[in-house]
């Protein structure tokens, strides 16, 4: 009879181990990096999971039912250590300056910047949520694990993880509308002033005398005969004569004398 993969990590079997970590390995860091949202810290946790898995081995129960919920509760409660524990670090170094950064130049450099921003879109969301509920979403919603699956991982009755899950998924249908609201309003306004403005003047002044020569300017119009403003030549009083007019003016003078 072939025993079973829990009756062997009970046993503390290398090779039951080796094979529990091949199969459970990557749900675990995927676990991780969604609870933390940091690649390194997720790796660290998967290390520290292993090996706590290592030293409750005997706390399995028999039977042949999958591992994988065992390990994501350790692996939950990892997560809350690291977080404290990251949290104490993050105070220490406060106090020391920061290091220089240092490049990534990896082949998945892109890959990760994508990866990163889903993540961090990911993280936002997470945030909302209060830490019971935020670890019932990530191992019911990500993990696929049913609610008496996620209860035994974390140690709490199957009421709680549907009560935790129906108000994370409230919280985040809550945001959901405030992020399409604030998607869809947009403000603007344009404006344009223009004036124009033409002044211009034309002028011309000309007058005709009787011999059809032009003048460019008119003559005094208190002159008898004179050209006036609108170029129209005055003519004599009426009545009188050129010839008469000197005739009066030598009569006058004879006068005076």
């Amino acid at each position: 009879m072939e025993i079973s993969l829990r009756a062997r990590v009970r046993a503390g079997d290398p090779d039951a181990f080796r094979q529990l970590f091949d199969e459970h390995a990557s749900v675990v860091h995927r676990h991780a990096v969604r609870m933390t949202g940091n690649w390194v810290m997720a790796d660290d946790i998967v290390s520290l999971t292993f090996l706590e898995a290592w030293r409750l081995r005997e706390r399995v129960l028999p039977g042949d039912d999958s591992l994988r919920p065992w390990l994501l509760g350790i692996a939950t409660n990892v997560t809350r250590n690291t977080a404290r524990a990251a949290r104490r670090h993050q105070a220490a170094l406060i106090r020391v300056p920061p290091p220089d950064p240092v490049p990534d130049f990896a082949d998945e450099v892109t890959q990760r910047l994508a990866d990163t921003e889903e993540l961090a879109a990911a993280q936002k969301a997470l945030s909302t949520m209060r830490r019971g509920e935020r670890e019932v979403f990530t191992l019911c919603v990500w993990e696929g694990l049913d609610a008496a699956t996620a209860a035994e991982a974390l140690g709490v009755a199957v009421g709680t993880v549907r009560a935790r899950l129906s108000r994370a998924r409230k919280r985040l249908r809550k945001l959901t509308e405030l992020e399409l609201k604030g998607s869809t309003g947009s403000t603007g306004s344009t404006g344009s002033t223009g004036s124009t403005g033409s002044t211009g003047s034309t002028g011309s002044t000309g007058s005709t005398n009787g011999g059809g020569s032009v003048n460019a300017t008119g003559g005094n119009p208190g002159t008898e005969g004179g050209i006036g403003h609108s170029g129209v030549q005055r003519p004599a009083a009426v009545g009188q004569s050129t010839g008469s007019r000197h005739q009066a003016a030598r009569s006058t003078q004879e006068k005076k004398r």
